[in-house]
């Protein structure tokens, strides 16, 4: 990573911080529901005592940060305080700015539209967080932890534990006389909605097929994949276990809607066969070449 791309990296930790402070101000705290995570701890604690979301992030996120600049990474440690630091004083600026015209108040009718929303944009900044190698601290500093001392565990248990008691939490902090369990729905529902869309960003939006041929036409095939679907391909030699005899492997990688001329070309060869997987992105540095 160059100079201008590491600094364009904390430019969007940055934004999403405010961004998240501005969810929680707009969308989330006058609608009586708890999100995910320690946040969703904090966001009860505020509805019970008055104490601050922001004050609960900065005690809790300081240290995981120190923590996680010595026993997982430096510049993890440094995006992840820079966006509890952010996102702190950001909503604690909202927090006393007056500004509670721009909130949405559902006043207890139709308060699906605001979980659908602010799960939207926290997935958006889990997604972009997670992509510029940062998070908004809590149950993500532990994750990291966790998958680097412990790289098999499967952190989805834990998550799910946590999530569990803020749901199961939520239904006695937001019931007023009667059992409520509209809390709780809403905090699984916006679980599961941030959870979606922080995934969708993170394996990215440039999916493709890639195609694995295996054949004795190699060079037919390969030759009409560049004329056609103007995409290169490699070939690797190969021998078949069942006739022992020489074969030839191609691999490549198309776009969407070249799936089906893709299928076409390998229909035209005998003594061939292949499969394709779909893949979410590609990476690397080709040459462009004449």
């Amino acid at each position: 990573m160059n100079k201008s791309q590491k600094v364009l990296s904390y430019v969007w930790i940055v934004a999403v911080a405010i961004l998240l402070a501005l969810n929680y101000h707009i969308f989330i705290v006058q609608n009586h529901f708890a999100p995910a995570g320690l946040n969703g701890i904090a966001t009860m604690v505020q509805y019970k005592t008055g104490f601050s979301i922001s004050y609960m992030s900065l005690l809790i996120n300081i240290p995981l940060s120190i923590f996680a600049y010595f026993f997982i990474k430096k510049s993890f440690a440094t995006k992840t305080l820079l966006f509890t630091l952010v996102y702190s004083f950001a909503f604690l600026l909202l927090q006393n700015s007056g500004l509670e015209f721009i909130q949405y108040n559902a006043d207890g009718h139709d308060t699906i539209y605001p979980v659908i929303i602010s799960g939207v944009i926290s997935g958006v900044v889990y997604g972009i967080c997670f992509k510029n190698s940062a998070s908004t601290g809590g149950t993500d500093v532990v994750a990291r932890y966790i998958n680097k001392v412990k790289p098999d565990t499967n952190f989805f248990i834990v998550t799910f534990s946590l999530n569990t008691v803020v749901a199961i939490s939520s239904l006695f902090v937001y019931s007023e006389s009667s059992v409520d369990y509209k809390p709780v729905a809403l905090c699984i529902t916006y679980c599961f909605i941030s959870t979606y869309v922080g995934n969708y960003i993170i394996k990215g939006t440039k999916t493709a097929y890639k195609f694995t041929v295996v054949t004795t036409h190699p060079d037919e095939i390969s030759k009409e994949i560049s004329a056609l679907l103007k995409h290169s391909s490699t070939k690797v030699t190969a021998t078949g276990t069942y006739t022992n005899t020489e074969k030839w492997v191609l691999i490549c990688v198309v776009n969407k809607h070249q799936l089906t001329d893709f299928q076409s070309i390998i229909a035209k060869y005998d003594d061939t066969f292949s499969f394709y997987e779909l893949i979410n992105e590609t990476y690397g540095n080709f040459v462009h070449v004449k």
